[in-house]
């Protein structure tokens, strides 16, 4: 059902470079449908098992990333209290591809165009393993929680919506 990519996308190089287990997930994209919620029901997965990449900008300019389980809402105000900004917003669309090397639906916090800050919603850390974007649509990576936080040096913290 899930065939093995054939591309190496540059997340997936950072991690065989580093020796950091991982496993690869493909689905379909042909329906259109790259949403999180879709992807998760593609990949049969539990939603809360599949994370998104948010990219968000500080009042001072930097720019940080949220990874967060797909069918929750990114809290702007938790955000800028784990980024220490007076307030946060999220990057336009536009802007992504230009400030991360990835576009919008394969967006992975690995291997982006420059080291941002990066938190990932503390709910990861109850589970084994989590699914993200490898860096290309219809591509994801499995990875532990751990593993992730470690090639990211992200901090586990509360940044959903309640």
């Amino acid at each position: 059902m899930f065939k093995m990519s054939k591309v190496k996308t540059n997340a997936m190089r950072i991690l065989d470079q580093k020796k950091i287990e991982y496993n690869v997930i493909t689905y379909d994209v042909i329906d259109g449908k790259i949403d999180g919620t879709s992807v998760a029901q593609k990949i049969h997965r539990d939603s809360k098992e599949v994370y998104k990449t948010l990219v968000a900008e500080g009042q001072s300019k930097e720019l940080y990333v949220f990874v967060l389980p797909v069918e929750e809402e990114l809290d702007l105000k938790k955000a800028a209290q784990v980024t220490l900004e007076k307030n946060i917003n999220m990057l336009h669309v536009k802007e992504i591809q230009k400030n991360t090397g990835y576009i919008r639906g394969g967006c992975s916090p690995i291997g982006m165009k420059k080291s941002y800050k990066t938190f990932i919603n503390e709910s990861a850390e109850q589970l084994d393993k989590i699914i993200i974007s490898a860096g290309k649509i219809g591509t994801q990576i499995e990875i532990e929680p751990h593993l992730l936080s470690d090639v990211t040096k992200a901090e586990f913290k509360e940044i959903i919506r309640s």
